[in-house]
Parts: structure tokens; sequence; C-alpha cells
């Protein structure tokens, strides 16, 4: 059974602060070639899985599946706030900022895909389109 829930959005940039995420200009699917890009997720880490070591893994792969970039891996462990009733989730937010990835080719379609715990969710896959290079 998976206990944690996320939840991911291509921005042009993103970052965690006062436990929150800042986006500017979020949750976009088509994109330009040589452009910056930053993934923000929210994790809710359930009641059970905090206080617990947690591996997640980012990966971009093409639209036949192949890997074009591995994100090193991160690991996590939230704990349980003093005062949280039982069983309520725990906010996780997390930034990566994703540089102009050159091997993107225009008029391609890709997908990041997150496994956390070597567990992966249809829900943890964030797709998108580069369009073609605009033509002087």
């Amino acid at each position: 059974m998976q206990a944690m829930k996320a939840v991911m959005l291509l921005a042009d940039a993103a970052q965690v602060a006062d436990g929150k995420l800042n986006l500017l200009g979020g949750g976009w699917s088509v994109t330009s070639p040589g452009v910056p890009s930053a993934l923000a997720l929210k994790i809710e880490v359930a009641w059970n899985e905090a206080n617990e070591r947690h591996v997640l893994d980012l990966r971009l792969v093409d639209s036949d599946g192949n890997e074009v970039v591995a994100l090193p891996t991160y690991t996590f462990e939230v704990g349980r706030p003093p005062g949280l009733p039982a069983g309520t989730a725990i906010d996780h937010p997390l930034a990566v900022q994703v540089g102009p990835l050159a091997m993107l080719r225009p008029g391609e379609r890709y997908t990041w895909e997150m496994t956390i715990d070597g567990e992966a969710s249809d829900d943890w896959r964030c797709a998108f389109y580069v369009r073609p290079a605009v033509q002087p």
C-alpha cells in the first residue's frame, strides 16, 4: 500500500522558504528549447512514514522511455511536529532547479518520473513538450 502522496509541477523557477513552495511561472507543459526550468514537489508523508529515512529519485525520459537525465538521489526524513494530531500527513516541499537541458530535441515530448523508496505512481509523472525553435 502506497502511503505517500506527491504533486509535481514544472515551473520556470522554484524555491522552498518557510516550509512552502514559491513558484515563478509554474504549471506549464510546453516549453522552448534551451530554457531553464525547475521541478516543484509537494510530498505528503503519511503519519506512519514519519521519522524514517526516504529515498527519492527523479529521472527524465524521452517519448520512447529512454533515460535522458537522472538527477542525484535525494534522501529525506520528516519528523512529527509537537502537538500535531495522530494520523495527520506531514508536508515536505522540495524545489529542484534544472538548468537548460541542451540534449532536449525540439518537437519531442519528455516526462519527469519520480520514485520514493523504489515505489512509483502514475501521479508522480510530469510530461512536457519542447516546441520547435522559431526560425527568424
